[in-house]
């Protein structure tokens, strides 16, 4: 079992930029593959970006790449997301997702953490 908990959402202007964590529980976070996406108001939720187990492959969104990183601290058992250069079009709920086996842009992560609002102003 595994827990997740965002933190370091908030407002921020355009053009500026926001690092999102994930924290979990449990000790088995180190084996699992991480995956950050965000859904907002009457849109489906939708990949961001998506990290291995050992941090040694990452897959990211067009809409993001280039201006987002994804990376992960397995001795803390933490996740992050950093974003630069955000876009209004980036106002979203941020949720982090966990599987045992990397579920890349699947949507079919077992664990979901409860989410943290990201809204950029333009």
């Amino acid at each position: 079992q595994v827990q997740l908990v965002e933190s370091g959402g908030g407002l921020v202007q355009a053009g500026g930029s926001l690092r999102l964590s994930c924290a979990a529980s449990g000790r088995t976070f180190s084996i699992y593959g991480m995956g950050w996406f965000r859904q907002a108001p009457g849109e489906a939720r939708e990949f961001v970006a998506a990290i291995s187990w050992n941090g040694g492959s990452t897959s990211y969104a067009d809409s993001v790449k280039g201006r987002f990183t994804i990376s992960r601290d397995n001795a803390k058992n933490t996740m992050y997301l950093q974003m630069n250069s955000l876009k209004s079009e980036d106002t979203a709920v941020y949720y982090c997702a966990g599987n045992p086996i990397t579920q890349w842009a699947s949507p079919s992560y077992t664990y979901w953490g409860q989410g943290t609002q990201v809204t950029v102003s333009s």
